[in-house]
């Protein structure tokens, strides 16, 4: 078979559904054939046909230090020799939750799932359990996984893909979920189980807390006596050594946890006081399992990252994405297209729009549905591509930067852009 991006989709699309094993990673919204990854390295990815990739995506934010980072091969390879599942308690996952809880304020226990769907599904059952209620309230635009509750008004793939929500998914199973706007804080019913929110939004392109909000939802859940669950399955180690909730200092009841902490393996976690954490099963009657949860490989390449997340390299990072928002901004703007680069702290995103003026971040999904309505995204992701910048084929996904991101790769990135835009106001006529 011919090594060529055409030919693996080919391949692909007979035996995968849509030839992907997630919707995010078709270019279903953009348009054109997908690469094949064939290899990563630090900020780079090379596909099938060799052409190498400064990568945005760096999994959605699971590769904190980058592809391929030579201190956590080491050590998966390392453990992967002694076995990689037991279905029995490992050192290695209590290390992992003791590098996690010492981190976190509030944070006291957690427990290790496969995937960010686990963890938030799960955060959710265990709030309606420890509250005997059942009602959830979520945000417009917020991804919480694709568990049937959560699915509704969703941010990430169901954005980019155009979808309110899923096939599948019947009435009843969110006729006990509210959806409120983002950046507003509802008025909760004391049958509210809990607030589930993203308290960095970063599924419907970079959205920022407005000041007061995340504050605003903590008063009203203990108004109720709801609890408030933060998902942090991108944000939590993504923004610092710890958890937006320490940045904010807004504490919430549970935290979901993904990506990071797994160090490019399969994971999720959900997490919070003793006593929320001791109604779940075997001492609690809130049941919940799965055969390959605290994987001894995610537990200790998880850790492995934890261990070189320090403080300055965040510094470091967030100084880059700074200068990369802000560039990316100027370069688009230079050539006339109405575009706007939120950021906060290591992560940013890019809107482009109709017109030719410097846009408003966007506060909630309407007014970052009618910026990405103008369609340009698609035509500047094509042209970086062309010149060897890979973003997320979706307008509504975020800018991903690994520590290996330096500032040439900034600087080459920055210059892409200035060409793509250029290219495609040439194209304009």
């Amino acid at each position: 078979m011919a090594e060529t991006n055409e030919a693996w989709f080919e391949r692909a699309s007979r035996v995968l559904p849509g030839g992907v094993d997630s919707p995010v990673r078709s270019f279903a919204s953009v348009g054109g054939t997908p690469y094949t990854v064939a290899s990563g390295a630090g900020a780079t990815v090379t596909d099938v046909e060799g052409t190498v990739y400064l990568d945005y995506v760096q999994s959605y934010g699971a590769s904190l230090l980058g592809h391929a980072d030579p201190m956590v091969v080491r050590t998966i390879e390392s453990v992967a020799k002694t076995g990689t599942t037991f279905g029995a308690p490992t050192r290695d996952e209590t290390l992992l939750a003791e590098a996690i809880t010492e981190r976190v304020t509030g944070l006291e226990q957690v427990r290790f799932v496969s995937s960010g769907t686990e963890a938030a599904m799960s955060a959710v059952r265990l709030a309606r359990g420890a509250t005997g209620r059942s009602t959830i309230v979520k945000f417009d635009g917020c991804y919480h996984g694709h568990a049937d509750s959560l699915l509704t008004a969703s941010g990430s793939g169901v954005l980019t893909l155009r979808l309110p929500g899923s096939a599948g998914v019947p009435e009843g199973a969110v006729r006990d979920t509210i959806v409120a706007p983002y950046n507003v804080v509802p008025s909760l019913g004391e049958d509210v189980a809990c607030v589930i929110v993203e308290p960095v939004a970063a599924n419907m392109g970079l959205v920022a807390p407005a000041k007061g909000f995340l504050e605003g939802l903590r008063r009203e859940c203990d108004r109720i006596g709801a609890l408030l669950v933060f998902d942090e399955v991108i944000t939590g180690f993504r923004l610092a050594p710890t958890t937006a909730s320490e940045l904010v200092g807004v504490v919430p009841d549970l935290w979901c946890l993904g990506k990071v902490i797994g160090g490019g393996m399969p994971v999720g976690a959900f997490g919070g006081t003793r006593a929320v954490m001791g109604e779940l099963a075997p001492r609690g009657a809130v049941y919940q399992a799965g055969t390959l949860s605290g994987n001894p490989v995610a537990m200790a390449a998880g850790r492995c990252v934890l261990e070189q997340a320090t403080a300055d390299r965040y510094e470091a990072l967030a100084d880059r994405v700074a200068r990369l928002a802000d560039g990316l901004e100027a370069a688009l703007l230079d050539v006339g297209f109405a575009a706007c680069a939120p950021r906060h702290g290591t992560l940013a995103s890019l809107f482009v729009g109709s017109g030719s003026q410097r846009l408003a971040a966007p506060r909630d999904l309407e007014q970052a549905r009618a910026i990405n309505g103008s369609g340009r995204y698609a035509g500047l992701f094509h042209e970086l591509l062309a010149r060897g910048v890979a973003f997320a084929p979706g307008a509504y996904e975020v800018l991903f930067c690994s520590f290996a991101h330096d500032d040439a790769a900034i600087s080459r990135t920055i210059d892409a852009a200035h060409e793509a835009a250029t290219a495609l106001r040439a194209h304009d006529g």
